[in-house]
């Protein structure tokens, strides 16, 4: 009788030069996901404590000297304000989410089916290029249109005779507003991603579905939204995974950080930042980070989970 052991044993190999070399290339990376990644994680502690500084003044000193104050910094979450900044949080990310994966998939669709190709690398430079600009540079372009002075709107309604439309007093246009700057800013970037995936397709399903007499709809119907199923689900997860979180610069710069928008534009990221500018509650601001991180993580726990049960090929892990 053979022993399983000894089986085992024998499919063990001795640790080769090859390995270490190996090895060697993935240290860098091993090394930059610990400093940059892991060892910030350490910080986490702060949203339990009340940070302060110490004698000597050093970062591991503070942290360690300074009083352990359990959830009290999670209080942020009883004030008057914070049903609103949660509403703003994640209605603006489920909407922009399903307006994002929509209109980018079917620029992509779009963009696949130019037959010039100088013309269609015009259109992704074009798109692609707004991701890239700051939200700073970004809200002086739409400050330009709304400016109650000099903006491009206000002036037009001047010449007809309208009173102009104090846009940084009213909240009434806003939610419209951060939604088109929202698309104008992160469309183009997705739509290169699903237009990368659809290159990727064995152009003989389209050939094949034209033999069959399928039409351009039913083509990509068929043929290119499933061939970039599995592109759309791990996007779609990723983006659940921020619901919790609101871009900074989107609502802080845009409007102009106008207390008079706070109803519409208030979002967890800027009543973090606007408090802790008055407060200097380093606490408050981790348990507020701490607080996203671990809703981002357990919204992607559970769209993995529902899209495994329905398509496990698709599925993140």
């Amino acid at each position: 009788m053979t022993n399983p052991g000894a089986g085992r044993a024998k499919q063990r190999r001795k640790f080769s030069a090859r390995d270490f070399w190996l090895l060697t290339m993935v240290l860098p990376g091993a090394v930059w996901l610990l400093l940059i990644r892991y060892l910030p994680m350490l910080g986490v502690v702060i949203s339990f404590k009340n940070y302060r500084a110490q004698k000597p003044n050093t970062f591991w000193n503070n942290l360690i000297k300074s009083e352990w104050v359990g959830f009290r910094n999670f209080e942020f979450l009883k004030s008057p304000g914070t049903a609103t900044m949660i509403r703003n949080t994640l209605l603006y990310n489920a909407v922009w989410i399903a307006l994002v994966l929509v209109i980018s998939v079917t620029l992509a669709v779009m963009m696949s089916e130019l037959k010039n190709r100088f013309m269609a690398k015009a259109y992704q430079t074009a798109m692609f290029f707004p991701y890239f600009l700051s939200w700073v540079v970004a809200s002086y372009f739409v400050l330009a249109f709304l400016d109650p002075t000099s903006g491009m709107i206000p002036s037009i309604q001047k010449s007809l005779g309208m009173k102009p439309t104090q846009f940084y007093m009213t909240t009434g246009p806003w939610p419209i507003i951060l939604t088109i700057s929202n698309l104008w800013k992160n469309v183009g970037y997705s739509s290169v991603l699903y237009l990368a995936a659809i290159t990727g397709i064995d152009t003989t399903l389209y050939e094949a579905a034209a033999v069959d007499g399928a039409t351009k709809r039913q083509q990509v119907w068929h043929v290119t939204l499933p061939g970039i199923r599995p592109m759309i689900v791990i996007l779609l997860i990723m983006s659940v995974g921020k619901i919790f979180n609101a871009d900074f610069g989107l609502f802080y710069n845009v409007p102009q950080n106008s207390g008079p928008l706070y109803p519409v534009t208030q979002v967890i990221d800027t009543y973090v930042y606007n408090t802790y500018a008055n407060t200097h509650n380093m606490g408050m601001s981790a348990a507020a980070g701490l607080l996203q991180s671990v809703v981002g993580c357990l919204c992607i726990v559970a769209t993995n989970l529902i899209v495994r049960k329905i398509d496990a090929e698709s599925s993140l892990f």
